[in-house]
């Protein structure tokens, strides 16, 4: 082993939360938790954006314009969250845009991305999980190899503040 892949190796990598955002009020949630545990204990965040395939064979340009107007709307997604996470916590959060399922999507990125330690979701007020918040911490939950916390959807920021 080089002494260039010594030191890359016994470099340590930097853990990050994952947080998947979306336009619900319990991403916002699940972002200010994470933002403020890991201001708190000097961890990063990555903000995973999923958007929806696009399937419209017979209109081929109907769906193209349809994939470019999603992706510009996670665009400025994303830069309107990172701006927020760098005011309340002067972290740079990484972003990540990707299309597919979003349950396949944060497994993807989990494994190509070895610091990624925790998956912050926050459940969505009322008596059903939404299907991120099924399939990860429900059905799939004994074969990650990551830990998932998750935020009430409807705490306040002064109850996220009291406890993180």
């Amino acid at each position: 082993m080089s002494e260039t892949q010594r030191d890359s190796a016994a470099a340590p990598r930097r853990q990050k939360f994952l947080v998947v955002v979306d336009d619900t009020a319990e991403s916002r949630v699940a972002l200010r938790y994470a933002t403020r545990r890991a201001r708190n204990i000097h961890c990063g965040v990555v903000l995973l954006r999923v958007v929806e395939p696009v399937d419209f064979n017979q209109w081929a340009g109907v769906a193209e314009i349809m994939r470019q107007e999603a992706y510009e709307g996670a665009e400025s997604l994303l830069r309107q969250l990172a701006e927020q996470v760098n005011l309340e916590s002067g972290l740079l959060p990484e972003v990540s845009i990707r299309e597919g399922a979003a349950k396949d999507e944060v497994l993807k990125l989990v494994e190509e991305d070895p610091g990624i330690r925790m998956l912050v979701l926050a459940a969505a007020p009322g008596n059903e999980p939404g299907p991120l918040v099924t399939a990860l911490a429900g059905q799939m939950v004994g074969n990650l190899s990551f830990p998932i916390t998750l935020v009430p959807g409807t705490l306040t920021d002064e109850q996220i503040d009291r406890i993180t």
